[in-house]
């Protein structure tokens, strides 16, 4: 018995071992040029080793304080087009997307926000929620966050 519970206490103490090296994490912070040029005080996506964290994104024109005209879907639509073009330009793509919130100034048009997120999804469909607020930014209709990974 001693034998048995002294091998196994090697066993272990050897697999915990192998690898002496603390993992590093791996911490970048991206912002556009657009955003830079507009002085805000955060980052549109941090990368932490291969995940990928996107800011919020509401329907702003890119490079401008100002949000697309047309309403909710319009604004979803261009939301959408924002959180593809910070993807892409940290290695990643939509097809990544792991999960998504969505923050909606009203609940009751949550429906005509998924008319336009459908079309970017036809198949795979990312992990999400939708919450209904009150005063987001810009006084946007809808805000969106991603979470994606960066594959390898």
């Amino acid at each position: 018995m001693r034998k048995t519970i002294y091998s196994i206490l090697v066993i272990l103490t050897l697999l915990c071992s192998c690898d002496d090296k603390p993992h590093q994490t791996e911490i970048t912070y991206y912002q556009s040029d657009e955003m830079a040029s507009l002085g805000l005080p955060f980052s549109d996506a941090v990368r932490v080793d291969n995940m990928l964290y996107l800011s919020g994104v509401v329907g702003m024109i890119p490079g401008k304080m100002e949000l697309v005209e047309g309403g909710l879907e319009a604004e979803s639509r261009q939301i959408m087009e924002n959180i593809q073009k910070v993807l892409q330009a940290n290695g990643s793509s939509l097809e990544n997307a792991i999960k998504f919130t969505i923050f909606i100034d009203d609940i009751n048009r949550w429906s005509d926000f998924n008319k336009v997120y459908v079309e970017y999804f036809p198949n795979k469909k990312p992990a999400r929620s939708a919450l209904g607020v009150e005063g987001l930014a810009l006084g946007a209709a809808v805000e969106v966050e991603c979470i994606a990974v960066i594959p390898d």
